[in-house]
C-alpha cells in the first residue's frame, strides 16, 4: 500500500493552489507604450473628455499624462494592467486643478458643440437639451463625485477598479456614488423635499 501511496502523495501535492488558468497573465515587460495607446487612445480621450466636459482639455490631459508616461514606461509596463495605470493618471491629472494650464474655469458645453460632437442622424433637440442638462448637473459635483460617476456609468467599471484608479477604498468609492447620486436626484427634484 505505501508503495503506492507515496507517488500518488508526491504527483498530488504540486497540484495545490490555484491552476495555471486561474492567475492572471504575467505582466510583458516587451509591451511598448505606442502599442497600448494604439489599442486604448480612443478610450483615453473619451473618458479625459467626460470627466472635463471639453474636448480640447481631455487632450491636453491625455498629452500630459502619456508625457509622462513615456518618461516612466519601463516601470509602467511591469504592472499587470498598463491602461488601467494610465486611467489613474489621466484621473489625477483631471483632479489636480492646480497645475498652470489648468486654471481655466470649465464651463457646461452649449448646445451647439454638443449638437457638433452627437452623430447626425436626424433632429433630436430633445436628447441635446437632456445632455446639455446632464452637463450642467455633473459640472455641480465635486471632481472626485464626477470621476467616480464616470468610470462607474461610462467606462463601466466595477469599484475595486475604480478604487484603484482614484487611489481609494472601495467603501469610499460607494459612498462616492452614493452621494453623487443623491446631488443629481435633488439637482433634478428640487421642490421634491418641500412636498409633505
Amino acid at each position: 500500500m505505501s508503495p503506492t501511496t507515496g507517488p500518488i502523495v508526491r504527483r498530488t501535492a504540486p497540484a495545490a493552489g490555484p491552476a495555471p488558468a486561474d492567475r492572471r497573465p504575467a505582466p510583458d515587460p516587451e509591451l511598448g507604450l505606442d502599442d497600448v495607446v494604439r489599442a486604448h487612445l480612443p478610450g483615453l480621450l473619451r473618458y479625459a473628455t467626460v470627466l472635463t466636459g471639453d474636448p480640447h482639455q481631455a487632450a491636453d490631459v491625455v498629452q500630459e499624462v502619456l508625457l509622462r508616461a513615456h518618461r516612466r514606461w519601463r516601470r509602467i509596463a511591469l504592472l499587470e494592467r498598463p491602461e488601467l495605470y494610465l486611467r489613474r493618471m489621466v484621473t489625477n491629472e483631471h483632479l489636480s486643478w492646480r497645475r498652470r494650464w489648468h486654471v481655466r474655469t470649465v464651463r457646461p458645453s452649449s448646445d451647439e458643440t454638443l449638437a457638433a460632437c452627437a452623430a447626425v442622424i436626424g433632429d433630436h433637440a430633445q436628447q441635446i437639451a437632456e445632455a446639455d442638462d446632464l452637463w450642467r448637473r455633473l459640472d455641480e459635483l465635486s471632481p472626485r463625485q464626477r470621476a467616480v460617476l464616470v468610470l462607474r456609468y461610462y467606462e463601466d467599471l466595477d469599484d475595486a477598479e475604480i478604487a484603484e484608479i482614484l487611489h481609494t477604498s472601495r467603501a469610499t468609492v460607494r459612498s462616492h456614488v452614493s452621494h453623487a447620486l443623491a446631488a443629481l436626484r435633488a439637482q433634478a427634484h428640487p421642490t421634491s423635499r418641500e412636498r409633505p
